[in-house]
């Protein structure tokens, strides 16, 4: 079983690949380096009028990294419409990890005092690499979608990967991105400054919907 850890996960980022696991219950690891990513460009967002409905209400409570532990298990639970997925106990151990290190954060949705959804990805430089997502009330995963997207405009960030490409973030305004496009913005994202603590807008939702919508 070839040996990881996060400094060569952090490595491996930097050159445009990552670990995924062909399921939960499967503890190996293999590294993919997709020939078409999903790519998020942070002016593009894509915002329907019930979803800043929903942000401009606070019906969730927006928090950062008070409980990633939380939105991994959450990112990896089984569901009706999903019943595995590529989040092991490896991968639950490594990020965690990278977490406690500062270089992998979760963005949360909080409702009525639960975990109501929310998102997590790796940060180095100035660009995340969004993991996973989830939802256990509508519209959780897209409002916490929202803040971090405000968050990575205030704090000068460049890149928002989204590894791969599905219907439901281009809903979003994600657009796919040939490998070799995507390594040549990569090794400038990674070597600028993103302060990912700057924007304190959260519970501010004309700011949030400002800095995630730029020029709109």
């Amino acid at each position: 079983m070839t040996t990881i850890t996060p400094r060569i996960l952090l490595e491996a980022y930097r050159a445009g690949i990552f670990p995924m696991a062909e399921s939960a219950e499967d503890n190996a690891l293999y590294w993919v380096e997709p020939e078409e990513r999903g790519y998020f460009p942070l002016d593009g967002l894509h915002v329907s009028q019930s979803l800043r409905k929903l942000v401009r209400q606070q019906h969730f409570d927006i928090r950062v990294d008070t409980d990633f532990a939380a939105v991994i298990a959450g990112c990896a639970e089984q569901r009706p419409e999903r019943r595995s997925t590529w989040i092991n106990g490896r991968i639950r151990k490594l990020y965690g990890q990278l977490h406690d290190m500062g270089a992998c954060h979760s963005v949360e949705a909080w409702h009525e005092g639960a975990l109501a959804g929310g998102l997590y990805g790796v940060k180095i430089g100035a660009a995340v690499f969004g993991e996973s997502m989830f939802t256990r009330v509508s519209g959780a995963s897209k409002v916490a979608l929202v803040h971090l997207v405000a968050r990575l405009n205030f704090g000068g960030f460049r890149m928002l990967d989204a590894q791969f490409m599905n219907a439901h973030i281009a809903t979003l305004g994600a657009r796919p991105m040939k490998k070799a496009e995507f390594m040549a913005l990569l090794p400038a994202a990674v070597k600028a400054h993103g302060d990912f603590f700057a924007f304190m807008g959260d519970d501010d939702p004309a700011e949030v919907l400002q800095w995630a919508l730029p020029g709109k």
